[in-house]
């Protein structure tokens, strides 16, 4: 397996520490409520649990080297150097302690504080679940001086726990095939592997994961002994940067340990990423907004004490604008607000994060007073810009025809006031939004027409990109604000459909639209309310009967099956009469849609950057890799 790690057994790491809560009953039933869907993100959840628990054994300093090798046969084999799971026999169940953490939900060492002081994996329920959702699963494990083996079958044991012979490697092998039964798709992406891995070993410097796709030929080795302060570094390396060295701090407090690496760039967005025992916390929590706290109160305190700041107090948006900031705690018994652990719920880290930064961040401003000036000159130009876009904004408004409830006039608004059954389209070209308005169903669905491409954001500051008429649109329509006056319940539609033509130039008002819904309400995606419209390309005839066909390889299958049709390409959505337009990309009974999600912050703040920006190279190797690629994934 691998080489033995630096620590000894002497620590206790036995089957007394694997405490039972229950069994696996429902896992398979539903087994959405572990690994959030049964799609892509859920199949490589589980590649995540497994990984996460040999990152657990890093955090306690016993696993250095973590193997993942996407195998030729569909299987994902994950190797580490850690302790390997208990083979005793437990106390109470009679059973080798591995075989109730492999059947059980709730059974591990993480819920005994003596062996897992930090823990990323929620619950327990990870290997167990994998376990119950995968037709084969093979355990290996280097203990004691023995190999053990067991293999598994959909949860249940194949075979008896058995010893394959003396070996002096130490730590876990796990080999698993996920089950088709349960899973739409099972073919596993080296891209999103190899983002997650990079974030792993950034914020644990000294592991080192090796992620090799035998099917692809592939292989690449993760390593990093700068930390976050090397991840900030990565993450602005196309941007201009305010001050090279990034600022870096670290405390302990209250048996917390928290980090943190801020550097401004000359842009206007702000990315701060949130990570607990190196979980990468998408939709943030207290950690983060005890941060921003702290963060806007410091650089308001330091320019007023140098006078730098004369009148009023910089907003939150005004301090962060240009920043890139990843915060990393370790901390026993954190809660997760959802099983996919996306926010931080400990309200005590609020004021825990709060008191760290403060205390740090004003030590650095009054040791390094140069930067600290930038960084205030940065944040007073910010707030010039903001009251400048917010008088823009305001005389746009008033230029603009508005309809008596404030709304522009070109929304075709439905007629049902609940938002939680009500969708808003934003439909590419008035062509369209003509079509679309006499297709919809006027009760639940709203259509409001965009003429051409809306502002690139991502090269626009606020005051510009605010003041643009269709920009504000969209703002006043959705109505939820942005910025620090973003309030979700004030949103108006639950779903916010993209509709685009099927084409490049559709593609590229598409990724416009994502690109301002990440870097001004991000919020929404993360909420699930941004989804995207999936017209057809085709219409094949056969006789009387229609088919409309979504891609180059469902034509082939449709021919093959049925043989030759008359074949009609769409150009675009304004080609279609209104009754096509609703049954193939409005009609909730019959369209296709797509929900937008973030993957990875990290990777999306990267890529937008990339698309939308001014990185030539970095655009066009992504475009010649990612060519036959029909929709951008967030």
């Amino acid at each position: 397996m691998t080489e033995e790690s630096k620590k000894d057994e002497k620590e206790e790491y036995t089957g007394k520490q694997i405490q039972i809560m229950e069994g696996l009953e429902g896992v398979r039933r539903r087994p959405s409520m572990y690994i959030g869907n049964t799609s892509k993100e859920g199949l490589h959840h589980l590649i995540y649990e497994v990984v996460d628990n040999s990152v657990d054994e890093a955090l306690s300093g016993y696993c250095t080297k973590i193997d993942v090798t996407l195998n030729k046969d569909g299987s994902v084999t994950i190797t580490d150097n850690g302790r390997g799971i208990p083979v005793d026999i437990h106390p109470i169940k009679k059973i080798p302690a591995v075989e109730i953490a492999l059947t059980k939900l709730h059974a591990g060492g993480k819920f005994d504080k003596k062996s897992y002081l930090i823990s990323g994996g929620l619950h327990g329920v990870g290997v167990s679940v994998v376990n119950a959702l995968s037709k084969k699963l093979i355990v290996e494990i280097g203990r004691e001086g023995k190999m053990f083996e067991q293999e598994y079958s959909r949860g249940k044991p194949m075979t008896k726990l058995k010893v394959m012979g003396k070996s002096e490697q130490r730590g876990t092998k796990i080999t698993f095939w996920p089950d088709e039964e349960i899973f739409s798709t099972v073919e596993f992406e080296y891209k999103i592997l190899e983002n997650r891995f990079r974030e792993i070993t950034f914020l644990n410097p000294g592991l080192k994961i090796i992620l090799n796709d035998e099917k692809k030929g592939k292989k690449e080795e993760f390593f990093s002994s700068g930390g976050i302060i090397e991840f900030v570094k990565w993450i602005n390396k196309s941007k201009e940067v305010l001050h090279t060295k990034p600022i870096y701090f670290k405390k302990e407090s209250k048996g917390v340990i928290a980090e943190a690496s801020i550097q401004y760039n000359q842009g206007y967005q702000e990315n701060i990423f949130g990570f607990v025992n190196t979980i990468n916390t998408v939709e943030g929590g207290t950690h983060v907004s005890g941060f921003k706290i702290a963060l806007t109160r410091v650089i308001n305190d330091y320019a007023k004490k140098k006078g730098l700041l004369k009148n009023g107090s910089f907003y939150g948006d005004d301090v962060r604008e240009g920043l890139t900031a990843i915060i990393s705690l370790k901390m026993p018994n954190p809660q997760f607000e959802g099983q996919t652990k996306t926010k931080l719920g400990n309200s005590e880290i609020r004021g825990l994060m709060d008191s760290i930064v403060s205390q740090a961040l004003s030590e650095f401003f009054e040791e390094n007073p140069a930067i600290a000036r930038k960084i205030t000159t940065k944040a007073i130009e910010s707030s010039k810009a903001r009251l400048a876009a917010k008088r823009a904004k305001d005389l746009v408004r008033r230029k603009n025809a508005f309809s008596l409830s404030g709304l522009p006039g070109k929304l075709a608004d439905c007629s049902s006031k609940k938002s939680d059954n009500t969708e808003l389209y934003l439909v590419e070209g008035e062509s369209a939004g003509g079509s679309a308005k006499m297709a919809r169903n006027k009760e639940t669905q709203a259509i409001l027409p965009l003429r051409g491409k809306i502002l690139n954001v991502e090269k626009s500051n606020p005051i510009k990109a605010l003041s643009s008429e269709e920009v504000a649109n969209i703002i006043t329509v959705i109505g939820t604000g942005v910025g620090d006056q973003f309030d979700l319940n004030k949103l108006r539609y639950k779903k916010v459909v993209i509709m685009t033509d099927a084409d490049v130039d559709g593609e590229h008002i598409k990724t416009l639209l994502l690109t301002f819904f990440f870097r001004y309400m991000r919020e929404l995606i993360e909420n699930g309310n941004i989804y995207a419209a999936m017209p057809p390309l085709y219409r094949a005839r056969k006789g009387k009967s229609d088919y409309y066909i979504y891609s180059d390889e469902e034509l082939k299958k449709l021919t093959d099956k049925i043989g030759s049709v008359n074949v009609t390409r769409f150009k675009g959505l304004g080609e279609m009469s209104s009754n096509q337009l609703w049954e193939t990309t409005m009609n909730p009974k019959t369209r296709k849609i797509k929900k937008i999600f973030i993957e990875d912050a990290v990777d999306a703040d990267q890529t937008f950057s990339m698309l939308m920006g001014d990185d030539v190279p970095a655009r066009r190797q992504f475009i010649q890799e990612n060519a036959k690629e029909a929709i951008l994934d967030i």
